[in-house]
């Protein structure tokens, strides 16, 4: 999670010419936002001033996930990553902590409505957009402490990939199947946020982009980007028994 004080440098997990990928940190912005309009700290100019030459975002991730951040460093290169994001056509993978038990896997088709951001340029729009998710659970544990009506919680690791690219598509989509992402303080549960709080000492939103596969724009390669899970996620993971649930 990002701390204050003098920022770290940005852990680099890929590099060329062309192209560039970081592990973002939990609590940090990729570009400047009006939703939230105090952040002072962002990854674009981070990264800028770290490397010492512009860089082009091609995706984003929220301010509270972790993982897998691809920047382009050039224009032309950007419109072609950006392109192939747009087309479907860049396979992604998260991994969340989430209140109760999902299936072992499915589909979630759930439409969504764009939300805004003035600095990014983009506009509200009343009509929902075609949104799906395919999940796939990978561990489940059940807590001897009582939230809701229940004498315990019960919470699940799953794997998420977003067939396309809706803003928060994954914290709304898991949401509407009534499996909240923990550290969600926007469509999440409260009750069960602090809980992890105070087990964990967790105060993020335990939501991950861990890999990345696309087409390299210049020379048609095969290009796989993976990202391990940040300390204080996987500390949780371990806490909870989860320490094979990747394998």
């Amino acid at each position: 999670m990002l701390r204050d004080g003098p920022p770290e440098p940005l852990p680099i997990i890929y590099r060329d010419d062309s192209l560039i990928a970081i592990h973002k940190p939990a609590g940090l912005l990729v570009h400047r936002s009006v939703l939230d309009r105090h952040e002072t700290r962002f990854a674009l100019q981070m990264l800028r001033d770290q490397i010492g030459q512009p860089v082009y975002p091609v995706h984003r991730l929220d301010k509270g996930t972790s993982g897998v951040l691809l920047f382009a460093l050039d224009r032309e290169t950007g419109r072609l990553l950006s392109s192939q994001f747009e087309r479907g056509e860049v396979s992604k993978r998260y991994v969340a902590v989430v209140r109760g038990y999902p299936p072992e896997s499915g589909d979630i088709d759930h439409p969504l409505q764009r939300m805004a951001d003035e600095h990014a340029g983009i506009a509200a729009r009343a009509v929902a957009q075609p949104a799906q998710t395919r999940y796939r659970r990978l561990a489940t544990v059940e807590l001897p402490y009582r939230v809701d009506r229940y004498p315990s919680s019960r919470y699940a690791l799953v794997e998420l990939e977003p067939l396309t690219g809706r803003w928060h598509q994954l914290r709304r989509h898991m949401k509407h199947i009534a499996h909240p992402i923990i550290g969600d303080a926007t469509h999440g549960k409260g009750r069960h946020n602090r809980l992890f709080q105070q087990l964990f000492g967790c105060q993020r939103l335990l939501l991950a982009a861990t890999d990345m596969r696309l087409t390299h724009p210049l020379n048609g390669r095969a290009l796989h980007l993976q990202a391990e899970l940040a300390e204080d996620f996987a500390e949780v993971t371990r806490r909870l028994g989860w320490i094979d649930a990747f394998n």
